[in-house]
């Protein structure tokens, strides 16, 4: 069959997202809140964090009409800069929700813009959870078709590929038809990026903040007539084939609208890097049997796969290395007996007892282990050697992370973040979602009183 007679990815995906309604995505909105809870626990634990306030300095004199709500904060700004900074912060601490197959972090990218565009047009919790879920099955569906190998090419899947799932989920707010969403996924294509070597600096998550804005703005040109070409992801010269391989359409596209990709969603229990939480639930095994015996630990060796050792076999300099090194999540679990926010900060990476523990680490290969597996072996003074392996770590499909627990990830956030919002509000709020009649005036409910009482007057 020639080519031109097969529809283009962009159009499969676009008359998916234009014919899908919330009576199609009802039974996924479950998932859909907790990853918007999720979300927002996140976004509120790095609130604060100096990153995104030396974003929202850079960005504050070039915002438009302050319509959308800055996470943690009691100002506005217009769609796109809260697009940006919402995505940013809820990304910075690495503590965001991911997709197993793909490594994506499906929330951030996509909750950010939908809920700055729902709220500068005042739409329904419905309409949202629609959007959001439609969002992250085009992401995670792309990011498919390209795994693993756009991602060991160097390409942050997050950022590359979070950008389809924002233009397809803000366009499908705005009502645009198949054709509008097709071109805004193909406007999408020109401006995904983002690199892996980033990974341990803030600039990666510039590119999650811009996968959030760019692909707001992607729609928001479409809506305005701006067109892209029919096959700007999978053509000769398109977006799958300058960033990685031939893409696997089957991937893509199989049990489009039957499975869904939000339902393979899982949350982290730690703030590190996800293929390192196997690491740290072994080492708190371990730290259980051997007691008051940790300065009696002469050496640890960790075991796992490529992946593990080519993300974490790292140096640590700082909190950001913290959160992708192998040494320093082993030092935290057996030494603090914790891995939580405070764990990764720059003053429990400085701390000389953490860093002595660290130089006793050790990375070896273990080409049998599945990604996202490690055993940790200690060998303590007296010659003893204990081992711990585990191949499912809390927070995984196996062991996921219960409501409860990402609702006191949220109260955490708060704290830790330094935000004045009440984590009671807005847990309410994500959990009653599908119930606002206006999107808007839930978000304006969620900063204090004082400030939403500011934004009335003006």
């Amino acid at each position: 069959m020639p080519q031109a007679s097969i529809p283009s990815v962009s159009k499969t995906l676009a008359d998916f997202v234009a014919s899908s309604s919330w009576a199609d995505v009802e039974a996924q909105s479950a998932e859909a809140k907790r990853s918007i809870l999720n979300f927002f626990a996140t976004a509120l634990g790095s609130a604060r964090d100096p990153v995104v306030t030396a974003a929202m300095r850079t960005l504050a004199p070039f915002s438009g009409a302050a319509t959308s709500t800055i996470i943690g904060h009691s100002q506005s700004m217009d769609a796109l800069c809260a697009s940006f900074l919402n995505a940013v912060s809820a990304n910075l601490l690495d503590f965001d929700d991911t997709h197993p197959e793909t490594i994506i972090h499906p929330a951030a990218p996509v909750a950010a813009p939908i809920l700055a565009l729902a709220e500068t047009r005042k739409l329904t919790g419905r309409a949202v959870l629609t959007a959001f879920v439609l969002g992250v099955d085009v992401e995670c569906r792309i990011g498919n078709a390209v795994s693993p190998r756009h991602y060991a090419r160097g390409w942050h899947i997050t950022s590359t590929c979070g950008i389809f799932g924002a233009a397809a989920a803000c366009a499908k707010l705005l009502g645009l038809p198949a054709q509008g969403i097709a071109n805004a996924i193909g406007l999408a294509a020109s401006q995904s990026a983002g690199n892996v070597e980033n990974l341990p600096s803030a600039a990666k998550n510039v590119s999650v903040g811009n996968a959030a804005r760019n692909g707001l703005f992607a729609a928001l040109l479409a809506q305005q007539g701006y067109e892209a070409a029919p096959r700007a992801i999978e053509g000769p010269l398109g977006w799958a084939r300058t960033m990685g391989d031939e893409p696997d359409l089957a991937r893509m596209l199989d049990g489009l609208g039957k499975t869904w990709e939000i339902a393979k969603n899982t949350y982290k229990p730690y703030p590190a890097g996800i293929v390192f939480h196997s690491v740290i639930d072994a080492c708190l095994l371990l730290r259980e049997r051997i007691g008051r015996r940790v300065d009696q630990i002469d050496s640890v060796t960790v075991q796992g796969s490529a992946l593990l050792l080519a993300r974490g076999d790292r140096p640590v300099n700082n909190e950001r290395d913290a959160r992708l090194s192998i040494h320093h999540c082993a030092a935290c679990g057996l030494l603090l007996g914790t891995a939580g926010v405070a764990e990764f900060a720059q003053e429990t990476v400085v701390r000389p007892d953490i860093a002595r523990l660290r130089h006793k680490v050790r990375a070896e290969l273990d080409a049998q282990m599945p990604d996202g597996a490690a055993r940790v072996t200690l060998r303590l003074s007296s010659g003893e050697s204990l081992t711990e392996t585990v191949t499912s770590p809390r927070g995984s499909r196996a062991a996921p992370l219960g409501d409860r627990d990402l609702e006191q990830k949220l109260r955490e956030g708060v704290r830790t973040g330094r935000s004045d919002w009440d984590a009671d509000r807005v847990i309410d709020a994500v959990w009653r979602l599908d119930t606002a009649d206006e999107v808007a005036a839930l978000l304006q409910s969620l900063r204090p009183p004082w400030a939403s009482r500011q934004m009335t007057s003006n």
